[in-house]
């Protein structure tokens, strides 16, 4: 199976727990994500009270200059331990 095939199989997985990952892992699962799929942040960081966008942001630009494989392999293995996690 390609890199690109178990990252797929992963996104569907998180999908799929029975229990919902703390609030640090859903934020490291969302930049590891945007990272492989988009690459590095653009765009200002988000201002005022949005601190949810604000984080997510943070945890994205955290990433830079991390290629996409690299992200995709790291959201694999994350996924790999929030299903024995949270399954």
């Amino acid at each position: 199976m390609s890199l690109k095939e178990q990252f797929e199989a992963a996104v569907g997985r998180s999908q799929s727990l029975t229990k919902r990952p703390s609030n640090e892992e859903l934020l490291e699962l969302y930049a590891l994500y945007k990272q492989a799929t988009e690459g590095d942040v653009t765009g200002e960081r988000p201002g005022g009270f949005d601190f949810k966008a604000i984080a997510k942001h943070d945890a994205w630009a955290d990433l830079k200059g991390k290629d996409a494989d690299t992200a995709m392999q790291a959201y694999v293995q994350l996924v790999e331990r929030l299903v024995q996690q949270y399954a």
